[in-house]
C-alpha cells in the first residue's frame, strides 16, 4: 500500500482531477447538454414557480410555457440575424459588386492609411477579376470546405439544443425532488443536510444573477452599440450588435472579437477616421461596462480576480471548446459559492476572490 503522506495525497489528487478532466472531455455529448440544462432550469425556474403560483397553471404546463419561451425569443433573434446575413451573402454574391467595393473603397483607403506600398499580387490596382485579387482567392478557393464544415457544425449544434432543451424540461419538472435527492447524498444527519441545501441554494443564486445579469447587460450594450453603429451609418449595424450582445459572455476575448467586423464595416463602407473613432467610442463603452456598470448591478456576487477568469476559460476551453468559454464564468460563479460556504475551503474562494473575505465568520444563511 502506499504511505499516506502528504505527498501521497497530491499526487492522488493531482490524478483525480486529470481522470476528471478527461472524462468531461471524453463525455462531453453528455455532460455538456447536462450542464447547459441546469443552468438554464436556474434561470427558467423562478418563472415557473411564478407561472405556477400566480396563474395556478399545473407545474409541467408552466414548465412547458417558460421553455417554449425561451425558445421563442431565441428563434425570433436566429431568424434577425440570419435574414440580414441572407441579405448581406446575397449582395456579395455579385462580382461586379465586389471588384466596384474593391477598386473604388476598399484598395484607395489601404493606400492611404498602411505604411508601405502594397503588394500587387495581393492588392492589384485596378483589378478586372475577383480571382486576380490575391487577398480574396484564398477565401473563394476556401469557400466550399468552409460551408461544409459550417453545415456539419449547425447540425451538431441543432441537436445538441433540442437535447438540452430537453434535458431543462425534465430537470425544472422534477427539481424539487431531485433537489432532495441530491442533499439527502451528503448525508442522513439534518445538520448535513441543512448545510448542503444552503450550498445548493447558494450556488443556484449566484448562477441564477450572473446569467439575468449578464443577458441584461448585454442586451441593453448591443442596443447602445446598436445606435451608435447606425449613426456611423454601418452596413450591418444590428448584426454586429446582436454579435456582440452574444461574444461578451466570453470574458476579455469576446469583446476583442466583437469589435473586429463593425470596425471593418466603418473602414470600408464609412472612412478610416470613422473606423478609429468607432473603436474609441467602443472601447469606453467597454469598459464602463466592465468597471461601473458590472460590478454596480452584480454586486461582490461576481468578485472574481482576473486570474481565475482566465485560468477558468482557458481550462473550459480546453475541455469543451468554444461552449466551455461561454460555460466558463457561470461555473467559476457555482464553484466559489460552494468553496465559500465550507469553511475548510474558503481559503480557496478568497484565492478566487477580487478582494479577501473573513476566514474566521461564517456566511450568512441565504434571503428566502
Amino acid at each position: 500500500m502506499l504511505p499516506l503522506n502528504t505527498a501521497t495525497r497530491i499526487g492522488l489528487s493531482i490524478l483525480l482531477l486529470l481522470a476528471g478532466v478527461v472524462a468531461l472531455h471524453l463525455g462531453a455529448s453528455v455532460f455538456m447538454p447536462m450542464f447547459v440544462a441546469l443552468l438554464l432550469a436556474t434561470v427558467l425556474g423562478p418563472a415557473a414557480v411564478s407561472l405556477h403560483e400566480t396563474f395556478k397553471m399545473r407545474w409541467g404546463v408552466a414548465c412547458m410555457t417558460v421553455v417554449a419561451t425561451l425558445v421563442l425569443i431565441n428563434l425570433l433573434l436566429v431568424a434577425i440575424f440570419s435574414a440580414n446575413v441572407t441579405v448581406m451573402v446575397t449582395k456579395m454574391s455579385d462580382e461586379k459588386q465586389i471588384l466596384e467595393i474593391y477598386n473604388w473603397k476598399l484598395r484607395p483607403k489601404l493606400e492611404k492609411v498602411w505604411p508601405v506600398e502594397l503588394d500587387p499580387d495581393v492588392f492589384p490596382k485596378d483589378a478586372k477579376d475577383i480571382r486576380s485579387i490575391g487577398a480574396l482567392r484564398y477565401f473563394i478557393d476556401a469557400a466550399p470546405d468552409y460551408f461544409r464544415k459550417t453545415a456539419r457544425v449547425t447540425a451538431d449544434w441543432s441537436w445538441q439544443v433540442i437535447l438540452t432543451l430537453f434535458i431543462t424540461f425534465f430537470v425544472l419538472l422534477e427539481g424539487k425532488m431531485l433537489a432532495k435527492r441530491v442533499v439527502a447524498i451528503f448525508g442522513p444527519t439534518p445538520e448535513i443536510q441543512g448545510k448542503a441545501t444552503e450550498v445548493l441554494f447558494e450556488m443556484a443564486k449566484q448562477v441564477r444573477n450572473y446569467l439575468v445579469w449578464r443577458t441584461l447587460i448585454n442586451l441593453g450594450l448591443a442596443i447602445v452599440m446598436g445606435i451608435l453603429y447606425q449613426m456611423f451609418g454601418l452596413t450591418q449595424a444590428w448584426n454586429w450588435a446582436i454579435l456582440l450582445a452574444v461574444l461578451n459572455y466570453v470574458p476579455y476575448l469576446g469583446p476583442l472579437l466583437a469589435i473586429v467586423p463593425p470596425f471593418l464595416d466603418a473602414f470600408i463602407f464609412v472612412d478610416p477616421a470613422a473606423a478609429i473613432v468607432l473603436t474609441i467610442l467602443y472601447i469606453v463603452v467597454i469598459v464602463l461596462e466592465g468597471y461601473l456598470v458590472v460590478p454596480l448591478v452584480m454586486g461582490r456576487s461576481m468578485d472574481l480576480n482576473a486570474t481565475t477568469v482566465m485560468l477558468g476559460c482557458l481550462f473550459w476551453d480546453l475541455v469543451w471548446g468554444m461552449t466551455g468559454l461561454f460555460l466558463a464564468m457561470p461555473i467559476m460563479a457555482g464553484l466559489k459559492a460552494i468553496l465559500f460556504h465550507v469553511p475548510e475551503w474558503r481559503p480557496w474562494a478568497n484565492l478566487m476572490s477580487a478582494e479577501e473575505h473573513p476566514l474566521e465568520n461564517p456566511p450568512a444563511p441565504p434571503a428566502g
